[in-house]
């Protein structure tokens, strides 16, 4: 069974940092690129960033780039999403997805590049 469990949300202090894990299960993880995906309440699904299974490129969305950093454990088979001067417009419920490896590109920031998604994990960030 494929699993995508997110963990690490919270509330934060605006200026504050959280690192989020998505540890993933029942798929081979080398095979698949992983993005980080958010939706605040009454607002559409946002983009954050995704990683290439060999983690040799990054994409972020405009929103979060200089601040956001997504890296890799392979042996853990988890990815981290790191969040540095969290603003109070960061909160929302973060999830983690999977996706295919071959033919990653800038275009994976688009959710429906994605087979497999987690349940989410909230970051409320407090002004």
């Amino acid at each position: 069974e494929v699993q995508l469990v997110e963990s690490g949300g919270g509330l934060v202090q605006a200026g504050g940092s959280l690192r989020l894990a998505c540890v993933a299960s029942g798929f081979r993880f080398d095979d698949y690129a992983i993005g980080w995906f958010r939706q605040a309440p009454g607002k559409e699904r946002e983009a954050v960033g995704c990683i290439s299974s060999g983690y040799e490129r990054q994409y972020y969305g405009e929103s979060v780039k200089g601040r956001f950093t997504i890296s890799s454990d392979n042996a853990k088979n988890t990815v981290y999403l790191q969040m540095n001067s969290l603003k109070p417009e960061d909160t929302a419920v973060y999830y983690c997805a999977a996706g295919d490896n071959y033919g990653f590109g800038s275009w994976s920031l688009g959710a429906k590049y994605y087979d497999y998604w987690g349940q989410g994990t909230q970051v409320t960030v407090s002004s």
